[in-house]
């Protein structure tokens, strides 16, 4: 049974894309995070799994569209808030986070046939995607998150444990403002890139 996971905030402001103000504000942060989240949700929706999983730090919104549990995040830091993700599957299992919303099915449809586990490099260091073809918590514990050697520890990590890694092309993450001009250029016909389009109008009357 192969699963993908969606690890995401609700979009609320002040708790999602903080980074990202200024030059936004906490509300239109939270609303570029909305958009990314409906990009991420509706291209995991198109893409073949037999399971799709919500694991959501808050409450869903009318921003979910229909076909996926909804998990409440574990407490703990981020490495372990993903093992925990990966421990409720049986079976092969993607994770993304909410980040990369020019994702495509394309880049979300992987095989396990010929690896162990993928890996999708974010540019600031970090990962946008990690599938395992047998989940294990183990396999995430510990390792150092939001720095930008995280790509690099979490490679290693796998390696260590003999698994045969395949590579995912390199994305970037919105974090920050000249971030989300580089992914909504990625992306231009997506939710994320027309209400980036709609603020700049905004801020420019």
């Amino acid at each position: 049974m192969t699963t993908l996971l969606v690890i995401a905030k609700e979009p609320r402001p002040g708790r999602v894309k903080t980074r990202l103000t200024p030059p936004f504000t906490p509300e239109e942060a939270a609303s570029l995070a909305r958009a990314a989240l409906a990009d991420t949700l509706d291209a995991v929706a198109r893409t073949p799994a037999d399971r799709r999983v919500l694991v959501l730090d808050g409450s869903p919104g009318d921003w979910l569209p229909a076909g996926f549990e909804v998990v409440p995040q574990c407490a703990g830091g981020l490495d372990q808030r993903l093992a925990a993700a990966f421990s409720g599957c049986d079976g092969p299992a993607l994770l993304v986070g909410m980040d990369t919303p020019q994702v495509t099915p394309e880049l979300l449809t992987v095989s396990f046939d010929a690896c162990d586990a993928w890996l999708g490099d974010a540019t600031d260091g970090g990962f946008w995607a990690l599938g395992l073809k047998r989940p294990d918590p183990a396999l995430l514990a510990g390792v150092p998150m939001s720095t930008p050697h995280t790509g690099r520890a979490q490679r290693e990590r796998l390696r260590a444990a003999g698994l045969r890694v395949g590579e995912l092309p390199p994305l970037t993450d919105v974090d920050e403002a000249p971030d989300a001009e580089i992914v909504a250029a990625a992306a231009p016909r997506g939710r994320f890139a027309a209400e980036l389009l709609r603020l700049k109008a905004g801020a420019t009357r």
